[in-house]
């Protein structure tokens, strides 16, 4: 019976486990009466506006090199026109949302994780309790909501400058006359196609806040404690993003 013990031990753990991050984002994502305005302001700056060059370099660079890859393939099958139409829905449907959201959740899970958890171990959350604060909604909603604004806005900013690098390759190097191009990307490209994207974004930034939250509040105590929180929030993040991608797309497109 040991085995099947053990495997019920790990199903039961898995499913407290889903359990309380689900009460967890459920609280974050209520605590919005009255609105924390001025905490969710700063919450939109620090993870959308100051996000965003990173998010743009990472469009740019991978649009230019998808335009290269897909006509270097596309040539071996004289398909070498496709450049445009696949640079536009590649990016829109699936390396938009996904890089933009990989990026974010390197820089944003991270640095949630470290401030929240700097504020368990220095006694800063017990002192809100202390006064009658709730810290879920004073540390966890803003940034959940302010996520999940963000992330969307993100990810059209980086299909465009996407594109756009794609654009630039495909002129510039490739032998594509520019009105060629623009028209070819925005003939071939579908309202589901931008509109799937943009929820993938919203999606995602609520993976990205809600990692980067749970795992500063559970941080342990002392410098290891937080910089394993720290770590933690970003892999669950990125795996996370990557799980939900691949579901959305199932659901999306199948």
């Amino acid at each position: 019976m040991t085995p099947i013990r053990t495997v019920g031990r790990a199903a039961l753990r898995l499913t407290r486990g889903i359990g309380a991050v689900t009460i967890f984002a459920g609280r974050g994502l209520g605590g919005l009466r009255p609105l924390p305005g001025r905490a969710l302001g700063l919450q939109l700056i620090q993870i959308g506006w100051l996000s965003l060059p990173v998010v743009g370099l990472t469009a740019l660079f991978t649009g230019a090199a998808l335009a290269l890859q897909i006509h270097s393939g596309g040539e071996r099958f004289q398909a070498g026109d496709v450049v445009p139409a696949i640079v536009a829905i590649g990016m829109v449907r699936e390396l938009g949302p996904v890089l933009g959201g990989l990026m974010v959740a390197a820089r944003v899970a991270s640095s949630i994780a470290a401030e929240i958890g700097t504020m368990r171990v220095t006694e800063q959350i017990d002192a809100l309790v202390t006064l009658s604060t709730d810290p879920i909604r004073w540390l966890v909603t803003p940034r959940l909501w302010a996520a999940i604004l963000s992330l969307p806005v993100l990810v059209a900013v980086g299909d465009i400058i996407g594109i756009m690098g794609g654009w630039l390759v495909g002129t510039g190097s490739l032998g594509f006359n520019s009105t060629t191009y623009i028209a070819n990307s925005w003939a071939y490209l579908e309202f589901w196609d931008v509109a799937s994207g943009l929820i993938k974004g919203a999606v995602f930034g609520l993976i990205v806040a809600l990692s980067g939250c749970w795992f500063g509040m559970r941080s342990s105590r002392g410098a290891a404690g937080v910089g394993r929180a720290t770590t933690q929030a970003v892999v669950g993040a990125a795996v996370g993003i990557l799980a939900a991608n691949f579901v959305l797309t199932g659901l999306f497109f199948q």
